[in-house]
């Protein structure tokens, strides 16, 4: 194994939008830094699972449905 290739895996703060602050390993910048939030993680859709919509705009989806409803990708 090459020796010297592997980024500095250290100890860093994460604080959050909400003055929450824990301490976790991470590669980004040096030991003992503070990496700051801009989103909060425990309310964000992209964390908690969020529900996503689909929105039909004029139309589209009922559409392609009836153009392309009846293909099937399995043998006749």
């Amino acid at each position: 194994m090459k020796k010297d290739i592997h980024p500095d895996y250290h100890t860093i703060t994460v604080q959050l939008v909400d003055g929450t602050t824990y301490q976790t390993r991470s590669t980004y910048g040096s030991a003992g830094d503070t990496l700051q939030l801009d989103i909060d993680p425990s309310v964000h859709p992209a964390w908690t699972g969020g529900k996503s919509q689909l929105l039909d705009a004029g139309g589209q989806v009922a559409r392609f449905n009836k153009r392309f409803g009846g293909l099937t990708l399995g043998k006749k």
